[in-house]
């Protein structure tokens, strides 16, 4: 019994991943990435856009856009420096920060809710993704998925576009 459990678990996660909310998203080459069976980005509902805007200095500090959070520690910042924190309308859930490039001191750390992927999506690790303007993923973050929160944090070494992938 605990094997036929175990069988349509994993039946039902695999057939869910191979859905998306949006017919055109699932052309795109990315999506699940071309090495292994699981990478690339996670489809999701269409998100609701977003943007915030705030100077951190060198005590640091929060940014909250939407239903993300982008902590920087105190230090990291050797100046005021005018962030922004994008979420544009899409089937992924991404978060484009700026200034592009900037770099850090200290710590700075990125996490985004996939709260709107879908319940079986859950259950598998998320990681955060670095992706071009384009979403084609450069790299991966070492990332914290916290399964119950439904959210994915990751280390950011500069800013840019980032993005919930498998």
């Amino acid at each position: 019994m605990k094997q036929i459990t175990v069988a349509l678990l994993l039946a039902t996660a695999f057939t869910g991943l191979s859905c998306t909310d949006r017919p055109e998203a699932a052309p795109r080459a990315d999506l699940f990435g071309p090495s292994t069976p699981l990478g690339g980005l996670v489809a999701c509902r269409m998100s609701t856009p977003a943007s915030a805007s705030e100077t951190i200095g060198p005590d640091g500090g929060t940014i909250e856009v939407g239903p993300h959070v982008l902590r920087i520690l105190p230090g990291a910042l050797t100046s005021d420096v005018t962030i922004t924190a994008t979420v544009p309308a899409d089937t992924v859930v991404r978060v484009d920060l700026q200034p592009e490039g900037l770099q850090f001191e200290r710590p700075v750390y990125l996490t985004l809710s996939y709260a709107d992927c879908g319940l079986v999506r859950s259950f598998l690790p998320k990681r955060i993704a670095f992706t071009t303007v384009d979403l084609d993923i450069i790299s991966y973050l070492l990332s914290f998925d916290n399964l119950f929160a439904q959210r994915v944090t990751g280390r950011l070494e500069h800013f840019s576009t980032y993005a919930v992938a498998w």
